[in-house]
């Protein structure tokens, strides 16, 4: 998913293998994931999927007065929040502890790579490479069990 405020902003779904960077996207005032080498294309990760950053992930704090935090942590699972206020901003990013961090507070300039997708984006995705139908598209979207870091 994109966040609302970068729907007016060329963009691509996520595949796994995908490496990403994080970016703020002009005349948008707000951050995401674009693909290296496409810093004004936003790449569309679904709610379930599992990134590793390169490094441990940093946040900007305070209007960047203050130092950026240090997340020791790689691995994280794509969420949305706040999806009863459709004006905030809706994408996130879940840690192993419990930690969610909203995508517009990741300092620029972090890679990660896209790891895993949720079932029901995987089945969407072979969908759209073969231009039939996917199975069980109409059923609610299934946690991905099979190698999940969490």
């Amino acid at each position: 998913m994109c966040d609302y405020s970068l729907h007016n902003v060329a963009s691509t779904p996520a595949k796994v293998g995908d490496q990403l960077v994080t970016t703020s996207f002009a005349l948008t005032g707000t951050r995401g994931f674009a693909a290296i080498g496409q810093p004004g294309v936003v790449v569309c990760i679904p709610p379930g999927a599992e990134i590793a950053f390169d490094k441990d992930v940093e946040i900007d704090r305070a209007l960047g007065l203050l130092p950026r935090k240090r997340i020791a942590s790689r691995v994280a699972r794509f969420r949305q929040i706040n999806m009863d206020q459709p004006y905030a901003y809706h994408d996130a990013l879940e840690f192993p502890d419990g930690l969610v961090v909203n995508l517009t507070h990741l300092a620029n300039g972090q890679r990660a790579t896209v790891l895993q997708l949720p079932a029901s984006a995987r089945s969407q995705a072979a969908s759209n490479e073969t231009g039939a139908p996917a199975q069980g598209t109409n059923a609610p979207p299934m946690p991905a069990v099979t190698g999940s870091l969490f």
